[in-house]
């Protein structure tokens, strides 16, 4: 294990990682005030006045978490699983955690060969609802594919739904991406998704904050997204119900300055619900990989502009285009009728009549004037040889 950080303190944060839960704000300032040494000193003697912030009930909680604790067997624990621990200071650390303040993370455990910190440089959170739909997940596949081709690294929570879909597309394109986890990055949760995050960790990075062998809950779910947030540049929601966690991903992704983007869905859909409740309020629409990076790039990453088809009549001058449009659909016209529906001369819709008749779009009839089929089948279904 590569570090910068003295082992003393590597060791304090590995054993505060079994004491303070995931994202506890309170702790953190215990870390920031005292220092993590002191800290563990503190909970390893049980001294019996509590540290500033907690009840003398929490306090007892917290000392007979950090008696039960053995660092040293973590951290083997982990080195079989393919996994280090990369604290704040260490060469590998994301500096954009720190933007977290107290709620930083004590530590991160890693499971996969590339450097965490050059990954997140230029990474994008692709995530969403579970319960998907088939849309959802076509949308978060394409995506994360696309931001994969670019050279962007995905990362998402490894859950059923948006966020496997998310991991699949950029696998797919062969690019990067990142599985952050709610429990031990030792044990794959969901179970389903063992194979898939096992791909993860050979092909690119798992990441934890939670200790080897910890299960996760539905709070440790929660907090672990602050960090998919702090992690990456900008969040995109991909299909997300009111009351979905990932909407706390975008949120928290807000609140840290970063760009918060989503895709929309169907109106009538309660999976799009609150993604559009988001694009209503704070985030930003957006509905491919171009358009994702031209926020969270740099400057010049334009997406493309969106057109509609250019047609040969489009291609006309001013005055033919005038005297076309003056010409009735289902008959023909005299000169005269057609000369008073443009701001021309009689002499001038004629010089276009017949510039217009050389190019298919009017012939003669008589001495009138009428529109030719395909002239009248391309303006009412917007394409066509004219």
């Amino acid at each position: 294990m590569t570090t910068s950080v003295p082992g003393e303190e590597l060791l304090g944060r590995v054993h505060l990682c079994r004491v303070v839960e995931p994202g506890d704000e309170v702790g953190g300032r215990w870390v920031r005030e005292f220092g993590v040494g002191e800290v563990v000193r503190r909970l390893r003697e049980g001294v019996p006045a509590a540290l500033p912030g907690v009840s003398e009930v929490r306090w007892a909680g917290l000392v007979a978490r950090a008696r039960r604790a053995v660092p040293e067997r973590d951290l083997a624990v982990a080195a079989e699983a393919g996994a280090r621990f990369v604290a704040p200071g260490d060469a590998e650390w994301p500096g954009q955690l720190d933007d977290l303040g107290d709620a930083r993370p004590l530590g991160l455990w890693v499971r996969g060969r590339p450097s965490l910190r050059m990954w997140a440089l230029r990474s994008v959170a692709v995530v969403g609802a579970r319960a998907c739909t088939e849309y959802g997940t076509h949308v978060a596949a394409t995506l994360a594919g696309g931001l994969a081709e670019r050279g962007w690294v995905v990362v998402s929570g490894g859950a059923y739904g948006i966020d496997g879909a998310a991991h699949r597309g950029a696998l797919a394109a062969r690019g990067a991406t990142v599985a952050v986890l709610a429990c031990g990055v030792d044990r794959p949760y969901p179970r389903g998704h063992a194979a898939l995050i096992n791909r993860i960790a050979e092909q690119g990075l798992v990441v934890g904050e939670l200790p080897p062998g910890d299960h996760p809950t539905p709070s440790r779910f929660i907090l672990r997204n602050r960090v998919i947030a702090a992690l990456t540049r900008g969040t995109v929601v991909v299909e997300a119900a009111c009351r979905s966690g990932s909407l706390a991903t975008a949120r928290a992704a807000g609140r840290l300055g970063r760009f918060t983007m989503g895709v929309p869905g169907p109106v009538t859909s309660a999976l799009s619900a609150g993604v559009h409740e988001l694009l209503r309020a704070e985030a930003t629409l957006v509905t491919d990989a171009a358009e994702v990076v031209e926020l969270v790039g740099d400057m010049g990453e334009l997406a493309p502009p969106r057109k509609g088809p250019v047609l040969p009549r489009d291609l006309l001058e001013p005055a033919a285009r005038a005297v076309l449009a003056a010409l009735p659909g289902n008959r023909a016209a005299g000169v005269e009728e057609i000369a008073l529906g443009t701001p021309t001369t009689r002499d001038e819709a004629i010089a276009r009549l017949y510039e217009l008749r050389a190019l298919g779009y009017v012939e003669r009839h008589g001495d009138g004037w009428k529109l030719t089929r395909q002239a009248v089948m391309s303006v009412r279904t917007g394409h066509g040889r004219c």
